[in-house]
């Protein structure tokens, strides 16, 4: 058995302090370590994130149609979806016909017109062009979404006809009518 004098002698307060200075200590280690678990998680969920939208803009570009071009003097006819314009369809459709164009000098000026407004615009990207036919792809700013536009300049009948089509989905909410039009107005102005 210890003497008296050989146990500690450790008064109720300073055993308090002393469990308390565990506890913080211990609380400082919890701290650190959740920290850097939190600052773990929150690395991960960014590159997620990024992984997401990188793949996200592709999943939504879709398939390049394989059906377009000039045919006979016409560029393809719309699906029956109302994601398309084409102004070589019939006034009678309403949904999908818009007027063509104005072809306005030589055709190598109104190309270069056609293209130096289409370059002008924002995620163009030029996919095929002849000495009559311009074929591009715009897409969407958010979710990367791909448009396919032709222009097929008409030197016969002294118009550049048009067709805007959605890829995917069944509406586009106005976007390929709109962008023709917005077209039209700088082409007035060019």
């Amino acid at each position: 058995m210890k003497s008296p004098s050989s146990i500690p002698c450790v008064s109720r307060a300073e055993g308090d302090f002393r469990s308390n200075m565990d506890r913080v200590d211990i609380s400082k280690k919890m701290t650190i370590a959740t920290s850097k678990q939190i600052s773990r998680y929150v690395v991960i969920a960014i590159g997620l994130l990024l992984a997401f939208l990188l793949w996200s803009n592709h999943m939504f570009a879709g398939q390049p149609p394989t059906n377009i071009g000039i045919n006979n003097g016409k560029l393809t006819a719309c699906p029956s979806t109302p994601n398309c314009v084409n102004s070589q369809a019939p006034a009678t459709d309403k949904e999908h016909a818009i007027a063509s164009l104005p072809l306005s000098g030589e055709l190598s000026s109104a190309m270069a017109n056609l293209k130096q407004v289409v370059q002008a615009m924002p995620r163009t990207k030029i996919v095929k062009e002849t000495n009559n036919y311009l074929y591009v792809e715009f897409a969407s700013k958010l979710m990367g979404f791909v448009d396919d536009v032709e222009f097929y300049l008409d030197n016969n009948n002294q118009t550049i006809q048009v067709r805007s089509a959605s890829r995917l989905g069944e509406s586009d909410l106005g976007v390929n009518r709109q962008r023709i039009e917005a077209i039209r107005g700088l082409l007035s102005a060019v």
